[in-house]
């Protein structure tokens, strides 16, 4: 098991502020006896039950959810460290206070009682310190699982919220194959193309939750060229993505529902169609995604929803950022607007 020292040292720390707890502790109901060797027995006697106890821990098999030996292992390392720590600590109390004359001119005297006591605070000390550090140890454990089960719960969140978008844009998509072919062979061959691209596209993509922003323009290219196909002159696009923010990550086929929910609800019901653009900009330290149309605008909540592209892509982003990503809806005369912001990772 690798040792983590940068979490010993923290352990260490907060042992000593324990045993200075305990020192005090002692001296207010035995304020006839000098703080001062109270202090250093508390120091040395805590110190050496912290080293034989946490780092004695990595020698034998431990448990995973906590760390500490197993069973009987457990309470065996912690007796030990209990007896070393007094009788250890004891001796080097001894030998320090006498060195610096920290018992003034009475000297060392242990009396029965003294002894008595010291074991007595040395054993509930060693016990409630060795179980605080316990506890901590499989609470983090537990913490870490929930963390673990958190994450995978939303890796099958987001999963199934693109599995359900894939069959709706691939339905709406044959749909208009099918229509296409009995009027325009040739054009139908250039759709079925287009087609096959986005879907080899698309499966690449489903190996993971997010790919660069490139792909994801790049996918949304191949759909809008399915759509003029089927819509001609009444489809017009535009595609405008800065240099410098091809690489920065965002979810799988985030675009594309925003663009469909566009051209249906958007450009189709408009006689003389009308243009979508997408872009992308940075705004401090925030990714901006722009979806805008120049459909039917205001007219559009008259007859439709809020779309099945809208609710999902929403849904999407909650699970995958929170509280962190914004999208914001906007219906005016001139037509629609989505806007998105992420944080730039």
């Amino acid at each position: 098991m690798k040792i983590d020292w940068i979490a010993k040292l923290q352990h260490l720390l907060q042992t000593l502020a324990f045993c200075l707890a305990v020192a005090s502790f002692q001296f207010a109901f035995t304020p006839d006896r000098l703080y001062a060797p109270t202090v250093v027995y508390s120091i040395l006697i805590g110190s050496i039950i912290w080293a034989v106890v946490d780092l004695g821990r990595h020698l034998v098999p431990s448990a995973a959810e906590t760390g500490w030996p197993k069973g009987m292992g457990g309470v065996v390392l912690v007796a030990g460290g209990i007896v070393a720590g007094y009788f250890f600590g004891n001796k080097l109390g001894d030998a320090i206070c006498q060195a610096f004359g920290l018992f003034g001119p009475r000297g060392p005297a242990h009396t029965d009682a003294d002894v008595r006591s010291g074991m007595l605070i040395t054993l509930l000390a060693g016990i409630a310190g060795s179980y605080w550090f316990y506890s901590r140890n499989r609470s983090g454990y537990l913490e870490r699982q929930v963390g673990e089960v958190q994450r995978h719960a939303k890796e099958a969140r987001l999963k199934l919220l693109e599995t359900q978008l894939e069959p709706h844009m691939l339905f709406n998509t044959l749909a208009n194959l099918r229509a296409l072919i009995g009027v325009d062979a040739a054009r139908a061959q250039q759709m079925l193309d287009h087609m096959i691209a986005y879907l080899r596209a698309t499966l690449d993509a489903s190996r993971s939750t997010t790919h660069p922003l490139q792909t994801e323009f790049d996918r949304l290219r191949d759909y809008l060229e399915l759509m003029a196909i089927r819509m001609g002159p009444r489809l017009a696009y535009t595609l405008e993505l800065p240099v410098g923010l091809e690489g920065a990550p965002v979810p799988a086929l985030l675009l594309q529902p925003l663009v469909e929910n566009s051209i249906k609800h958007g450009l189709e019901p408009k006689v003389q169609g009308g243009r979508v653009t997408v872009r992308a900009q940075r705004e401090a330290q925030d990714l901006v995604l722009e979806v805008q149309d120049t459909g039917i605008g205001d007219a559009r909540a008259a007859h439709a929803g809020p779309g099945f592209g809208l609710v999902q892509v929403r849904e999407r982003l909650a699970a995958l950022y929170g509280e962190r990503a914004r999208m914001d809806f906007v219906l005016s005369p001139e037509g629609a607007r989505t806007r998105i912001t992420l944080p730039l990772a």
